[in-house]
């Protein structure tokens, strides 16, 4: 087995099967997660657009459970169930999508990260494949793939400073039916505010789509590397390689503190 001879090429092959299969996921979860905010981003610009325009109601239903007719949006309520009504505070769907936007932000932003430190560490360890010979015209395509992912990273991280934007400015909107009645007979600022917000959110969903897109690159790089690995293994009986050994010595080195741990991201 190549693990008995060559650690590095082991973890090499492994990587190559089991994240390649990882990415297949992170190709598609994206667009799943700007799908999202695009819906979200679409109920702030309900809301903006009608709280432009209408009038406030001086004379409201005096049922608690009634819904506030100047405010809400029948937009709004089909796509995320926002309902005011006149009885309450922030509806219940508003105080969900901010908790709902804080916690994707904090995804992002911990997916990038992570990302980048793995990245930085598979970028100097993946050098010691240009001992390697029998790859040496598919060392661009392992590098793309890393390349890839960093700019992925930095495309995560950036969509949750985005969101992370979008909420700040969001808390500067009351939303509750008093306070936003008292908005529209004055300067009607709500609405601006909740345009500027729908705008980074939308610019958050594109940098998760491109994120996708670029993902999705790496799977033919994946899938021709990891053949061309295993077909080295299964070519030399006990999966010796032709490797130069000062080459083999340094993988043993760098794999005893754990260095492999950081570039488990691909």
């Amino acid at each position: 087995m190549a693990s008995n001879s060559d650690p590095f090429l082991s973890v090499v092959v492994n990587l190559s099967q089991f994240h390649r299969e990882h990415e297949k996921f992170y190709a598609e979860s994206p667009l799943h997660e700007a799908i999202a905010l695009s819906r979200t981003s679409s109920v702030l610009k309900a809301l903006a657009e009608r709280w432009s325009t209408v009038q406030p109601d001086e004379a409201p239903l005096p049922s608690p459970f009634a819904g506030a007719v100047d405010l809400n949006d029948e937009r709004a309520i089909e796509l995320l169930g926002v309902l005011f009504m006149e009885g309450t505070g922030e509806p219940a769907e508003i105080t969900r999508m901010k908790a709902d936007l804080g916690a994707l932000a904090e995804a992002c932003r911990s997916t990038g990260a992570w990302l980048a430190t793995a990245m930085e560490a598979s970028w100097g360890v993946i050098e010691h494949l240009a001992a390697y010979p029998a790859v040496a015209d598919l060392l661009g395509d392992r590098h793309r793939i890393i390349s890839n992912d960093w700019q992925c990273a930095s495309l995560s991280s950036l969509a949750g400073r985005n969101i992370d934007r979008a909420l700040t400015v969001l808390a500067r909107v009351e939303f509750t039916p008093a306070a936003l009645r008292a908005d529209m007979a004055a300067e009607r600022v709500a609405p601006r505010y909740l345009f500027t917000a729908s705008e980074l959110i939308d610019h958050a969903a594109d940098l998760l789509a491109q994120s996708s897109v670029i993902t999705r690159d790496n799977e033919r790089r994946w899938r021709v590397f990891h053949q061309r690995m295993r077909d080295i293994i299964d070519s030399v009986p006990g999966g010796a390689t032709t490797a130069p050994p000062d080459a083999l010595d340094v993988t043993v080195a760098e794999a005893a503190p754990g260095s492999f741990d950081a570039t488990v991201g691909l």
